[in-house]
């Protein structure tokens, strides 16, 4: 599954890729449209239990395996993308790929960096990005419209079906309203996701900060934020000029950059974190001498269904899974003393998976 960094031109997206990845694979600079084709990066969750479990196992020869995602670095967009400027409709059909979006707001100021508009105003920015996916999104929901008419009104079921999710679609959007999933039907949401519009993917709002606008962000751009959670969308707060300042540093050395700025910052772990839940994604673990892993899989998929993630025999010969919650083990650390405790549990085929779950599945082809 993949995140798609969107935004204007010049909002950072590019830096942010490059140090998300440590790729160098976008080129960065401040002029619109220095990025045409998308970049594709791999990217290792963070998770400290698996940091843990490792300490546990290793032998010094034990294998860590993180969970990983996908980050697609998407051309900056501009007002009228939907009518093709700035090589708009290229830009977009990109997006339609992606499974969810990072929508990268610029907050920093700098006046070697040019602004698309001139001047920095989030909100504004937001709003600009929104309309133009909703605007592509209306011309594709009026052609299928078109399209389905004739069918529909000779009485076929699904053309009828379809027109009457496609209406609901048009009339929230001529609103200025993203489509929200939750109030269709399971049928319709099948629909919603073959059209693939943009404006019923889940959104992560990524600020990009300069290292003053860091602290008190929340105070000092209050109204950005309350827009932000009005809207059900959650966001986090980057530097992406500080994060390139530390591309290179150890984790001990990055500590000591952050701590002798003089404030509380994540960054781009929180934002890899948020992405992934931005995916409906859990994990599950599996450890032992040989290999610690994190597999990530989608909220709500059974103990079946993600034995088929390790390898589709375990899942075709699924007999149980031994479950071991993580919050038990990271007191007991002994997995013969967990199952001394009673602290591991023997589950069915159809016992739905909890993040976190260090499991053993029990197999035979």
């Amino acid at each position: 599954m993949e995140v798609g960094i969107v935004g204007l031109t010049t909002v950072g997206k590019s830096t942010i890729f490059n140090v998300l990845t440590k790729a160098g694979l976008a080129a960065v600079a401040n002029y619109p449209f220095c990025t045409i084709d998308p970049n594709v990066g791999v990217v290792n969750v963070p998770d400290k239990r698996l940091d843990f479990l490792f300490s546990v196992y290793n032998d010094g020869k034990t294998t860590y395996v993180p969970a990983i995602m996908k980050f697609v670095d998407i051309a900056g967009l501009v007002k009228g993308a939907s009518k093709g400027e700035g090589l708009g409709n290229k830009f977009l059909s990109t997006i339609r790929e992606v499974d969810a979006i990072a929508h990268i707001v610029r907050v920093f100021t700098d006046p070697n960096i040019i602004h698309v508009s001139s001047k920095v105003e989030p909100i504004n920015d937001i709003e600009t990005i929104n309309t133009e996916l909703m605007l592509s999104d209306l011309e594709v929901v009026g052609k299928t419209i078109h399209t389905l008419e004739k069918k529909a009104k000779s009485g076929d079921k699904e053309s009828q079906k379809r027109m009457g999710m496609l209406l609901k679609v048009k009339t929230t959007l001529e609103e200025g309203k993203w489509i929200n999933v939750e109030l269709y039907d399971e049928e319709e949401r099948k629909y919603i996701k073959e059209y693939a519009f943009m404006a019923s993917k889940p959104v992560l709002y990524v600020f990009n900060a300069d290292e003053t606008g860091l602290k008190d962000f929340e105070t000092t751009h209050a109204d950005l934020v309350k827009y932000v959670l009005e809207r059900g969308s959650r966001y986090v707060v980057i530097s992406a000029k500080i994060e390139a300042e530390m591309i290179d540093l150890t984790p001990e050395d990055k500590a000591e950059f952050i701590k002798e700025l003089g404030i509380e910052y994540v960054g781009l772990e929180e934002f890899i974190k948020e992405s992934y839940k931005l995916l409906d994604l859990i994990t599950f673990l599996t450890a032992g001498p040989q290999e610690v892993r994190a597999w990530p899989i989608k909220r709500g998929t059974s103990a079946e269904k993600a034995a088929g993630k390790i390898h589709s025999d375990i899942e075709r010969g699924f007999i149980r899974a031994e479950i071991m919650k993580f919050t038990d083990f990271e007191k007991i650390k002994d997995e013969v003393k967990m199952k001394e405790k009673g602290l591991t549990h023997s589950q069915g085929r159809d016992y739905i998976m909890e993040d976190g779950d260090i499991t053993y599945f029990k197999f035979a082809v």
